[in-house]
């Protein structure tokens, strides 16, 4: 008995040994900086949104967030980072449409879209805005219509990267409307906007806090929005619908990431601090002024709702034809 009660105590003090540390590391977290991986140039829509979540975070956990800009591949190379990362949640990341596209229009990906990655919380999404330079002959959506039958192959649209929103409302604008345009990819919105306000680019679908300034500036026209209902942020532009093209429906969404295999409790705490932080009336009040609608919820909510939109580009991209460049 003395045996095997001394062969029991030794397991117990192997048990809590392994057990300890682990728990010790949890309440500590975070000790130490926080990197998040922002997979686009400073300056767009996912930057912006990033950075003033990312603040937010920092203070309320009392550690630096440090956003790191990893641009290019649609994406890709900053996702591959946060999948190559140790999963103990000082490594996230803020994702987008294209991570939901990426694996539909490349099979070859360095990491695996639905395996490699847990999600933290739906952070929110935001409508899309066509947008034409100042000098362009349209002035609606019929008349851009018009313009590209009238020149097929010669109109470019310009995006954030291939099977961004402003990728995927391009190419379906040319299925739906029977348009010949070429897409120009760049490595994130700014760059491209960049290119549409000096007129190098015909046309543009982007996120609406980043080009609507632009338009009230006389920069840019405004032909069209995504969303099902018109902006309040510019309720005299049309919707997509309104404008002729039936279904045409896409707003850019966000959801922040973590490696897959984070412990359970280090998810829960950036979960809730992800929460904390789009609930705070400044940042609504903020972001809201730029159209984006903040959403939050839980990271199974999370999951579900990144898993919903890979299998619904997937139909749409099947059925439409869309090409991932």
């Amino acid at each position: 008995m003395r045996t095997i009660s001394r062969l029991g105590r030794l397991a117990l003090l192997t048990l809590f040994g392994a057990v300890l540390p682990a728990l010790a590391s949890a309440q500590q977290y975070p000790d130490h900086p926080i990197r998040l991986i922002v997979p686009v140039p400073p300056g767009g829509g996912v930057d912006i949104l990033s950075r003033a979540i990312g603040q937010k975070m920092s203070i309320s956990m009392g550690v630096p967030v440090i956003v790191e800009n990893r641009a290019g591949a649609s994406a890709a190379i900053g996702t591959e980072a946060l999948a190559k990362s140790p999963p103990d949640g000082y490594t996230i990341m803020m994702g987008y449409s294209a991570h939901a596209t990426n694996p539909i229009f490349n099979p070859n990906l360095p990491y695996d879209t639905k395996k490699d990655f847990a999600a933290i919380a739906h952070v929110g999404y935001i409508p899309l805005i066509l947008v034409v330079p100042a000098s362009s002959p349209a002035n609606s959506v019929k008349d851009l219509i018009a313009l590209a039958k009238a020149r097929p192959g010669e109109l470019q649209f310009a995006s954030g990267g291939a099977g961004a929103g402003a990728h995927l409302s391009g190419e379906l604008l040319k299925v739906m409307a029977g348009v010949d345009v070429v897409h120009v990819p760049y490595k994130g919105n700014a760059p491209a906007l960049n290119d549409v306000l000096g007129a190098h680019v015909s046309m543009m679908f982007d996120t609406i806090n980043t080009s609507l300034p632009h338009v009230k500036a006389g920069s840019l026209k405004a032909l069209a929005v995504t969303s099902k209902e018109r902006s309040s942020l510019a309720p005299e532009v049309p919707t997509m619908i309104e404008a002729g093209l039936p279904g045409f429906e896409i707003s850019a969404w966000y959801v922040m990431f973590a490696p897959a295999k984070v412990p359970k409790d280090i998810m829960q705490r950036l979960n809730a601090e992800v929460n904390k932080a789009i609930r705070d009336p400044q940042l609504r009040a903020s972001l809201g002024a730029q159209g984006v609608e903040l959403t939050g919820g839980t990271s199974e909510e999370a999951d579900a709702f990144v898993n919903s939109e890979i299998d619904r580009w997937a139909r749409i991209i099947k059925a439409t034809g869309m090409k991932g460049n």
